[in-house]
This record gives C-alpha cells, structure tokens and sequence, in this order.
C-alpha cells in the first residue's frame, strides 16, 4: 500500500491568508513593536504550536483522561507542569513540592474565570485594581463577566504619585469582606507587594488570587517578586514577557489543587489544546535557560532607560518612571490625545497602544495617554542607545502628528534600525 502524502502549502491551498500572513511577517519584521502585551515567540514555539498536537482531543489530565490514545498527550502535558514547577519554583516563597500546576486555559481571562468558579458564587464579593487605575476586565469591571455576576469593590491608586493605595485596600476590605482579593495590573508601572496584599486578605478571611500575565517572564527571572507561595492562586498567560504562545497557567497551593482543575475542566472548558501546551513546555524550557535572566533584567533596563529619555524629553510619566516592562504616559501637557497619538505613531512604524491614565477625564476609547511596553524590543536585542532614538523619534511625531513628511521619514528611520536588529522567530 502507497503510503506516501503530500501537504500542499498554504501559499496553495489560500493563498489570500497566506498573503495576509505575510504582510503580518513583513509588519512585525519592519516595525517597533511596544505593545507591553506582545512579544516574539521563538521559531521552537511557534513549530510547537503549529504541530500535529493539535490534531488531538484529550478531555480530562494526565493519567486520567476520557479518551484513549493519550500516552503521548499525558507526557507532553505533565513535561510542560514539571518544567514550570522547576522555573518558578526557583524564586517561590516555599517549597516547589507545594506548588500545583495547571496549562489547560486556553488563555488568561479563562484562567482568572477558573479563580471565580473555584472560589465564588454569583453575587460574592470581589476586589481589584479598578481598570482606569491599571487594572484588568476579569477583575471585576462592570463591562465584563466578572463585574455583572460578582459585586465588585474596585481599589485606586493614590492621587498625588499614582501608587496602588494600600490603605485603601485594606479599608476596602475590611469594609465589604470580600471573598476573593486580587493584586494584578495591565497598565502600572510599579513593583506589587504581595506581602501587603496577603496581610490584608489573612485579615478578611479572603482568597487572594494574583494575575501576573505581563510579569510572568520578570518573576521567573527573578526580576520581580514573585507571589507563588504567596497567593492562594497566581494565574498568568504565557506570552507577553514569558514569550510562549498564546495560552495560560495556574499556579495554587496543593490544598486548592482539585478545586482548580474541577473549575478549568469540565467546569469551563474540554479538552485542552494540547499544541499549545506544547509550545508552553519549550518557552519553560527556554526560559530556563541563563540567557532569559538576562533578557529579564534587559527588559526593565530598557524601560527605565526610555523612562528617563521620555522624561528628557518633556514626556509626563505615571508614577514618575518604571520598574517593570511597561511606562505609561499622560499626553496632556503635549495637547494631543493618546488615540491620536498612538496612530501617527502606528503609521511612523511605531506600534504601541492608547490607554486611559488614573484620574482620566477622558473617555477610555480617546484617553490622555499611550502605554508602551519593552519586552519585544527587547527580544530583538536592542539597548539602551535605540531606547534614547525611541524616545527622540516619538517625540517628532508627537509633535507634528499630521504632518506625513515628518511621519514617513521616522518611519524609514525605524525600517533601517529594524533592518540591524534581526526578530526572532519570523521568517524574513
């Protein structure tokens, strides 16, 4: 019997996604990517998330599933846990033996619905960081899910430094008891102290759950305290800075372990997409690697860096500068708005996002400001001398925001750079 099959290419079989995908190739290539949530997954990654595992159904974990032919499946699943007990259990408060692991999420909103179904009911008390302050939807916004099924007590930063109040917090919760505690941002700039948060959720009787999806590559480095062994859960995607494909994870204490594997499968979900726990397993093994400690520490040099040449520059920044992977800017003493802004930006190859600030008198789809990550940047191994360019070229388009002379020529300017810095992972 001929066994023998050929695969036609995409470029065959659809040639228009194909022709999209490439532009998509040639944008990412030409372009300065500071969106703080993207980043660039690895060829490795991206062959894992590309491959025949996602021909694959696999209801239930390792050892326990509902269908047959899982041998592969269950050792693919359980290296990809053992690898993430392994790095993150290098800089947790306690033992890795303590830690429970779950990649089945499909991504990080699913992950933090898994936190609410575990330990919730419809109508119980939540608190976190509101989203004009930084925080995110799943932590209780009133657009989303969890602000219509929950009540939801959102926190603030301070007035005068734009500092998580901590007081706050723990006047908050002692208030309104809340059930569930989270500690975890989208658009701040700062260090977060999980201890404090941990206090105040022992004080309350309260769950305390923290999202480190923009951190997750810092706190596996070691570059910012890590809450594993901290928090009861710590939820996370694995892209952003940890530079993995577009899945999530959960990390709990072993008492919370059965709640949280009920609450992803069948408690939200089936099967897990057993391509992207691959890809999971090689951005852990990747990051196990010493050069990502030092891709880690790049990461924040790079933002303070840009930090001070934006200061330099006139540039307002919330908080004042930046200790992790992200500065987010108010655009008011420059008299343009973020959307403005952020599209002649976009159009000068430099891709980044509007975002409101705290205390915003704006609306949030045309806020006062722009978030501007590093972590991509990064990863192309550029340094401080391009973060001083960086700076100097938003500033000219900031400036002159319709004026496409000005435009086209920061964005040949940017093409030439890029051209220096080869991104890993595309085909060029």
């Amino acid at each position: 019997m001929n066994r023998e099959h050929k695969d036609e290419a995409l470029a065959q079989v659809d040639p228009e996604i194909f022709r999209l995908i490439e532009a998509e190739n040639r944008r990412e290539d030409e372009s300065l990517r500071l969106i703080a949530s993207e980043n660039y997954a690895s060829r490795a990654v991206q062959e894992a998330t590309g491959s025949c595992l996602t021909n694959k159904y696999s209801e239930g974990y390792a050892k326990k599933r509902y269908y047959e032919g899982q041998q592969v499946i269950d050792e693919v699943e359980e290296l990809a846990i053992s690898r993430l007990k392994q790095l993150f259990g290098q800089t947790a408060a306690g033992s890795v033996d303590d830690i429970h692991v779950n990649v089945q999420p499909y991504s990080g909103s699913p992950a933090n619905l898994a936190v609410y179904l575990a330990f919730c009911n419809a109508g119980d008390t939540i608190m976190g960081l509101g989203l004009p302050a930084g925080g995110h939807l799943t932590h209780g916004h009133n657009v989303s899910i969890t602000g219509k099924y929950f009540k939801s007590v959102p926190y603030g930063v301070r007035q005068d430094n734009h500092l998580i109040d901590m007081d706050e917090v723990r006047k908050l919760a002692k208030e309104h008891r809340p059930k569930l505690l989270w500690a975890g941002t989208t658009a701040y700039p700062r260090i977060l102290d999980f201890k404090a948060f941990r206090e105040i959720a022992d004080e309350v009787g309260a769950i305390f759950a923290a999202d480190i999806a923009h951190i997750a590559g810092l706190v596996a480095a070691g570059v910012h305290p890590s809450p594993i062994g901290i928090a009861d859960v710590v939820t996370s995607t694995s892209h952003k800075s940890f530079r993995g494909p577009r899945g999530a994870m959960i990390f709990c204490k072993k008492e919370h372990a059965s709640k949280i594997d009920r609450a992803v499968f069948p408690g939200l979900q089936g099967g897990p997409h057993n391509h992207t726990t691959a890809a999971i397993a090689v951005a852990a093994q990747e990051a196990l690697q010493p050069s990502f400690k030092e891709y880690a520490r790049a990461i924040v040099d790079n933002a303070k860096a840009l930090a001070e040449a934006m200061t330099a520059r006139g540039f307002s920044l919330v908080t004042g500068g930046t200790d992790n992977h992200l500065l987010l800017v108010d655009l008011t003493n420059k008299t343009i708005p973020g959307k403005v802004a952020s599209k002649a930006l976009d159009r000068a190859n430099i891709v980044l996002n509007y975002n409101s600030v705290p205390f915003d008198p704006r609306k949030p789809f045309d806020p006062s400001g722009i978030r501007i990550g590093t972590p991509s940047v990064t990863s192309r191994k550029m340094g401080k001398d391009v973060m001083v360019q960086l700076a100097e070229w938003i500033d000219r388009v900031v400036s002159a925001p319709e004026d496409e002379s000005v435009i086209s020529k920061v964005a040949a300017e940017v093409r030439a750079v890029c051209a220096k810095y080869p991104a890993p992972g595309l085909r060029v």
